[in-house]
């Protein structure tokens, strides 16, 4: 064979061994996944930012103001009664003091309006306004601890927010949220101004036409049985928060000197379970509120035992208290 016939094959023979290599290194290759649309890919992502963004609203907003407020040091008896005397004097630093070592107190007494229309957070803001307002009305000078007068007016705010939820007619979710806007307003005018506010008032702070603000209140009108209970877990009705104009003040009632004296002679006719109980509970004596439960750890009995002591007490006091011409209602409720 001539040497061109040979040169000719070579290059087939190698072409060959080429494709034969080839063929091996594509079928060592995986197998290429078909690309996904670029649709499918854009609503997994937009799944996932709504789940991200449903877990970031419910457990980022109230953990960040929970670990916020945990930085506030509580108060001493003594620090109270100074910072109390500032605040009543019109300083500022003294009343932010004041607030920001109770806001505790107002998540504390919250969570047990939980589940009745309002969120914690809402629960909170509700609750805040009344601890402000108990700033503004407490004199130190009567011996009563703060948390046990700011309590009352922590409470009222809070059950009147719920109340103003609860509607017959269903109202559209936007026009909900507007009116909501305007109930907060009006809420925080009655703290400033000690009186209803009126629409006009209203419209002033939120730089909004009258005739809105008048449109949207009269959505809130609703007519209501006096009977009617003010929440699913209380046994209060609604002619009960209705005020008696020949009743005393409830905040001059618990901070009247009178008063102060009677029940530590009133605590002294109980026995001494007894008395320990009904102080650690509503906070006299030099304690702190607290709850069954915690009642229960401080003096080592059950949850159940506190209670029991408890009542049978409060049964005591109120006998006591009815045999002098007074209602144990207004202090232990």
């Amino acid at each position: 064979m001539s040497s061109t016939a040979k040169a000719g094959k070579q290059p087939a023979s190698k072409a060959k061994k080429a494709t034969k290599s080839a063929a091996r290194s594509e079928s060592a290759k995986p197998k290429a996944v078909p690309p996904v649309a670029v649709e499918d890919q854009d609503a997994f992502v937009e799944a996932k930012a709504r789940t991200a963004r449903k877990v970031d609203k419910s457990l980022d907003a109230t953990q960040l103001y929970l670990n916020e407020i945990g930085y506030s040091p509580l108060l001493t008896a003594d620090e109270e009664k100074f910072y109390a005397r500032l605040a009543r004097s019109g300083d500022d630093s003294g009343r932010k003091r004041m607030i920001e070592s109770n806001l505790r107190l107002v998540v504390k007494i919250s969570r047990r309006y939980i589940n009745r229309g309002l969120t914690l957070l809402d629960l909170i803001e509700e609750g805040n306004l009344g601890l402000i307002r108990a700033v503004e009305k407490f004199d130190p000078e009567r011996g009563f601890r703060f948390s046990t007068y700011a309590t009352w007016w922590i409470r009222q705010t809070i059950e009147r927010a719920i109340m103003n939820q609860t509607r017959t007619i269903r109202l559209p979710i936007h026009v909900v949220k507007e009116l909501n806007v305007y109930l907060r307003a009006a809420r925080e005018l009655t703290q400033k101004l000690d009186h209803e506010p009126t629409a006009e008032e209203i419209a002033d702070m939120l730089d909004k036409p009258a005739a809105d603000v008048k449109r949207l209140l009269r959505l809130n009108e609703r007519v209501t049985s006096v009977d009617t209970p003010v929440g699913p877990d209380s046994d209060k009705t609604v002619v009960d928060t209705i005020a008696d104009a020949h009743e005393t003040d409830p905040s001059e009632l618990l901070q009247d000197s009178d008063i102060k004296d009677s029940i530590a002679a009133w605590l002294d006719e109980l026995s001494e379970k007894q008395r320990e109980v009904v102080s650690r509970r509503f906070g006299l004596r030099g304690y702190e509120s607290s709850t069954l439960e915690e009642v229960g750890r401080e003096i080592g009995l059950t949850r159940e035992r506190v209670r029991q002591i408890q009542v049978e007490a409060l049964k005591r006091l109120r006998g006591i208290m009815e045999n002098q011409g007074l209602s144990g209602e207004s202090l232990f409720s």
